[in-house]
């Protein structure tokens, strides 16, 4: 960690307030995340100090179905590290994760990545090659 970059403490504090500012308002933790510095939002995307949907939410702005949903919500953000798988599709399986503070959609067959999409509309995007190769 360089100089800039949270201590866990500290990282335990912010995102207790944020979470307790902003209750199930999803729209309003993703306010509160964007006020956030770029070390700090950077540390608390991939902690177990949120969950999977939380940050799904914050990337996407996006409510999935609810299978989805529930997947992302029972899994800390630091499974977005390696990666979760969200859903299956016609024996395409969609898999969220973050890499260098980037969100991606993986579409794989289930051991190869056919796929990366990246940024804000990888969620859609990726949906949208699945239904093109179906």
């Amino acid at each position: 960690m360089d100089e800039e970059d949270p201590s866990f403490t500290e990282l335990v504090r912010i995102a207790d307030c944020l979470l307790e500012e902003s209750g199930d308002d999803e729209d309003a933790l993703v306010r509160r995340l964007e006020t956030l510095p770029k070390p700090v939002l950077n540390e608390l995307i991939v902690s177990d100090l949120l969950n999977a949907w939380q940050v799904f939410y914050y990337y996407f702005r996006t409510t999935p179905e609810e299978l989805i949903r529930e997947r992302l919500e029972l899994e800390p953000a630091s499974s977005l590290i390696d990666g979760i798988e969200i859903d299956e599709i016609d024996l395409m399986v969609r898999v969220f994760r973050v890499r260098n503070s980037i969100p991606e959609i993986l579409v794989t067959d289930g051991k190869e990545t056919l796929k990366t999409f990246s940024g804000l509309s990888a969620f859609e995007d990726s949906f949208s090659y699945i239904e093109s190769t179906l």
